[in-house]
Formats: C-alpha cells, structure tokens, sequence
C-alpha cells in the first residue's frame, strides 16, 4: 500500500478559474517523484505554506527555465520541513520570488514566494511544481527524497 502524508495540506495556491492541477503529464512525475503535483498557472501568482513549519532549503538566484531536461539545475524553490519528517518543496519559482529566507518559521497559508518559469519545464509552460515527501537519512540527501501522496484539507 502507498504512503500517504501524515499531515493535511493545503493549496500552495489559490484556485482561481485559470489554474489547472495536473499529476501525471509531467515527464519528471516518475519513480521517487511520481506523487509530484503540478499546478499550471502564469507566472508572479502568490505562493502560501501549505503547512506549518520552518524553511530549511531554497535557491531564488536563477532567471533561467526551458523545455530540456538541462534546465533543471536552474529552478529556483523553496523547502519547508513540516511535522512527522514531511518536507514540501515548491519549484520553478521567480528569480528573488521568495519571502521567506532560510530558518524562518511559516504558518500554513502564510505568503512565502511568487510562481515563475524557472528550471525543467517540460512543454508544460509556467507553473509551480508541489511535492511532499520525505528523506531515507538525516543528511537530507536529495538522491535519498521520496514522495508520499498527499492527503490535502
């Protein structure tokens, strides 16, 4: 059986008529990223916290996105460590698209950060990429990071 999130979440955006949530048309929602969310919508849109908790990861340094899996170094995100281990990361945001910067505390719903064009877009154009899941070490090794399905509110 797959693991689902312990936490409840909520949007990392606000659901207006012209945002779409798509999981599976992304060629990057595989293996240990296959619970991935991506929610397609313009760019400089307000990202929230989808939880409480506490900055520990984020690149904002980059103004670079494309179609080719080369661009993927290039995405700039945010990653929040939530109760019960649970890390959620939000991708492809605006160069300087965050508010938030490394160890500060968020409350879910709390601004943290603007959608933009940034890194491995595939052919879905602008979009906030939205994942939870969790680490196999304490190192926080990426190559470690597995995705869990989301249980939202």
């Amino acid at each position: 059986m797959e693991e689902k999130t312990k936490n409840k979440y909520r949007f990392p955006v606000e659901m207006t008529e012209g945002v779409i949530i798509n999981y599976d048309e992304s060629p990057a929602h595989q293996d240990n990223l296959k619970h991935s969310v991506d929610f397609i919508m313009d760019e400089d849109l307000p990202i929230y916290a989808a939880l409480d908790g506490v900055v520990v990861d984020l690149k904002i340094d980059s103004n670079i996105g494309g179609e080719g899996k080369e661009f993927e170094p290039m995405g700039n995100f945010i990653e929040i460590k939530h109760e019960n281990e649970e890390y959620s990361e939000y991708e492809h945001i605006r160069k300087d698209g965050a508010v938030v910067k490394l160890g500060d505390k968020v409350e879910k719903g709390q601004l943290i950060g603007y959608t933009g064009a940034t890194g491995w877009l595939a052919h879905l154009g602008p979009h906030l990429h939205f994942m939870v899941g969790k680490y196999a070490d304490e190192n926080m090794d990426e190559s470690t990071y597995q995705t869990i399905e989301i249980v939202w509110e």
